[in-house]
């Protein structure tokens, strides 16, 4: 029989830490003399009570390390808990929220989606905008351990092919996690400070760089604004492309290059293809701007750099409506969402590395339809690539296509009309924050749709956070009777 304690230890410290980081808002509505400091201490007891106790019932129960189903159980459950209890904050303050918003908004923030139903940021108490970042960024540092260590492990998606990429955890899931979780959490804290200090440097106020910092190094996208990034263009849209580049590549790669090894970052054909399809992207874009919009070149480069960024790191933010670019550009912005950047960073969707395995995989087979007789095996940064790994990758595929069929077919169902229905369970399921159209498109927000719509989009971005079939592997008898 399954045995839950050690999932339940796990979660329930994580949710007692969750509401220990409540106290960072409520300090700063204190600061502001704002009532809605009581909302956060609330909320904390709430969370740390809940939290410490089911640690406690539970604390009998733990092993040294996981089994295969508690992993998998964990992975999913922790990504359902957390957000129940990051709601509690926008039912009771200032937002007062109803569950459902309130469920999607903290979803939206700890899976680093960045779609929100909150009109009127700029007139919220900071505490609160304060707390979105918060969620964002624990949230993008949850996924980077939960990539590089969990992933591989449970043999998702084709991630195993990464279990020798500078860790091995050996079977052994939460010891060596640990290890890997501390050297993780200096890099996300030093990228962090480094792009608050840009900021600040380039003129924005502590509290917004501070913000924004954790949304764009998270790749969530969450602003303190209406009008997201638009607030500051200039230069500040060219250090957020940087720093949304930088958190879309593997943290293992930095991992390595801190203890002195320069060479893998440097031969990793997974960033330098990622870096390649966003100059080629952004080059384009840039032509196709000046020659049929009036737009300066410099500021037709930056607008094209900021904005493909923003969408193919996942990160969401928008510094001008591109809807109005054209047709053309609207399903480009589309069809990038669903690329993705690199595995085990902040990113989202896809991932660069699945294309260039399925590329692999269609090249081998067209070499063997060519000459049948020879021998021919996909490669992957100079290796080869077992069977294993490209069903896992082809059936990552398949279930992530599947998904988005259902999830806007039942959108549809709730009344949406079709770009609406589409762009919706794209961005939920590639975590990337806006969809298209009027509604939900980079000038509006998700808080129309009806409450069906909010948690089928919820389910959409916890399954796409967690690379599908982590998920759907909970839904199989086998699971429960292994």
């Amino acid at each position: 029989m399954l045995d839950i304690r050690p999932v339940g230890y796990v979660i329930g410290l994580l949710v007692a830490i969750l509401g220990a980081t409540m106290v960072f808002p409520m300090f700063v509505d204190v600061i502001d003399g704002r009532g809605e400091w009581h909302v956060f201490l609330q909320s904390g007891i709430i969370s740390v009570l809940t939290g410490g106790l089911m640690a406690l019932s539970c604390a009998n129960g733990v092993r040294e390390g996981l089994t295969i189903q508690q992993t998998f159980l964990l992975t999913t459950l922790v990504w359902v808990a957390l957000p129940i209890f990051g709601a509690i904050p926008f039912v009771f303050g200032a937002t007062e929220l109803r569950f459902v918003d309130a469920f999607f908004e903290a979803m939206s923030g700890l899976t680093t989606t960045g779609s929100t139903v909150i009109s009127g940021l700029d007139a919220l108490p900071r505490g609160l905008l304060l707390w979105r970042g918060i969620l964002q960024w624990l949230g993008g540092i949850g996924i980077i351990v939960v990539a590089m260590v969990f992933l591989p492990e449970l043999r998702v998606g084709g991630m195993q092919i990464f279990r020798s990429e500078g860790f091995d955890t050996m079977g052994k899931i939460l010891p060596r996690a640990q290890e890997i979780a501390g050297q993780i959490t200096v890099i996300y804290v030093g990228l962090t400070v480094a792009c608050l200090t840009v900021y600040a440097a380039l003129g924005m106020n502590f509290f917004d760089a501070l913000v924004h910092a954790m949304t764009t190094v998270s790749t969530g996208g969450f602003s303190n604004y209406d009008a997201s990034f638009g607030t500051f263009s200039g230069p500040a849209e060219y250090a957020a492309s940087v720093f949304m580049i930088l958190a879309a590549l593997p943290f293992v790669r930095y991992v390595q290059l801190v203890n002195g090894h320069s060479a893998p970052i440097l031969r990793d054909s997974q960033i330098q293809v990622f870096l390649i399809v966003i100059g080629v992207l952004v080059v384009a874009t840039t032509f196709v701007l000046t020659s049929i919009f009036p737009h300066h070149i410099e500021q037709a480069f930056r607008e094209a750099l900021f904005n493909i960024t923003s969408i193919i790191s996942g990160t969401g933010y928008a510094s001008v409506d591109y809807m109005n670019w054209g047709p053309l550009l609207i399903t480009m912005f589309f069809v990038i969402g669903l690329i993705g950047g690199c595995a085990g960073s902040t990113a989202c969707s896809v991932k660069i590395f699945r294309y260039q395995l399925l590329f692999a995989s269609i090249k081998t087979q067209l070499q063997r339809i060519r000459s049948p007789h020879g021998v021919f095996l996909p490669r992957y940064q100079g290796r080869a690539v077992g069977p294993d790994v490209l069903s896992s990758v082809m059936s990552f595929f398949v279930f992530f296509i599947v998904s988005l069929g259902i999830l806007s077919w039942a959108l549809s169902l709730t009344g949406l009309d079709f770009i609406t229905s589409l762009s919706g369970a794209a961005t939920a399921i590639a975590n990337v924050g806006p969809g298209l159209g009027d509604q939900i498109g980079p000038a509006g927000n998700f808080s129309g749709l009806n409450d069906t719509a909010k948690w089928l989009l919820s389910a959409g971005m916890l399954i796409g956070r967690l690379e599908v079939l982590s998920v759907y592997v909970l839904f199989t008898l086998q699971f429960w009777r292994a």
